[in-house]
């Protein structure tokens, strides 16, 4: 029987999650060409969920309630779509800001949508040695402890970037593909086991 996950009550496919732990998705960065130019300050000025100030920044930016999110979008008609929990999700509020351009009078299209990165994390229940950790894997690993509390560790196959922290904690970023994120950890699980720390 498949250990059951805590995400929800469903056990955990284990010949594609050997460790038995899913890392679950915690931010999806879209992009998207709406393929017109844009007028910001009329976008800022109709828009009640927009905010433009372009001495800071020189893009719009946007929030909508469903799905959680918010869209940088540039005068070019490039767009970035950020804080959704998983690919559907991105797209379908990709697709709700360009609806939003659309009515204000804007001739926006939906072109080259594409996942830019995908923030995953996960709990492994045991704390981690991470000096030994950085030590035996030094090309890979980057670990100041002053400056950051997590272990940095740059991955090549997948190019995953992931952060380690003495918790037991991990972050994965970097992943055009969710399967890159599963794939990251399953293949740092053997090694963050082989740096367990024993508790005295």
């Amino acid at each position: 029987m498949a250990e059951p996950s805590l995400e929800g009550s469903q056990p955990v496919d284990l010949s594609k999650h050997p460790s038995g732990i899913v890392p679950t998705l915690q931010n999806i960065v879209s992009t998207v060409n709406l393929d017109c130019k844009l007028e910001l300050k009329a976008i800022a000025l109709q828009a009640r969920n927009a905010e433009y100030n372009p001495k800071r920044f020189a893009a719009v930016i946007m929030r909508i309630r469903e799905p959680k999110t918010t869209a940088l979008i540039f005068a070019s008609g490039k767009m970035v779509c950020t804080g959704a929990k998983s690919e559907q999700q991105s797209k379908l509020a990709a697709r709700k800001y360009a609806r939003i351009i659309q009515k204000l009078g804007f001739p926006a299209k939906f072109k080259d949508f594409k996942i830019q990165n995908i923030v995953g994390s996960c709990d492994v229940k045991f704390p981690i040695r991470l000096e030994g950790l950085a030590y035996s894997h030094g090309a890979f690993s980057s670990y100041e402890p002053e400056l950051f509390p997590g272990l940095i560790y740059r991955m090549k196959q997948p190019k995953i970037v992931l952060l380690i922290f003495v918790s037991g904690k991990i972050v994965l970023t970097g992943a055009k593909v969710r399967e890159e994120t599963y794939t990251a950890f399953e293949n740092i699980y053997p090694v963050l086991t082989e740096f367990r720390k024993v508790q005295q």
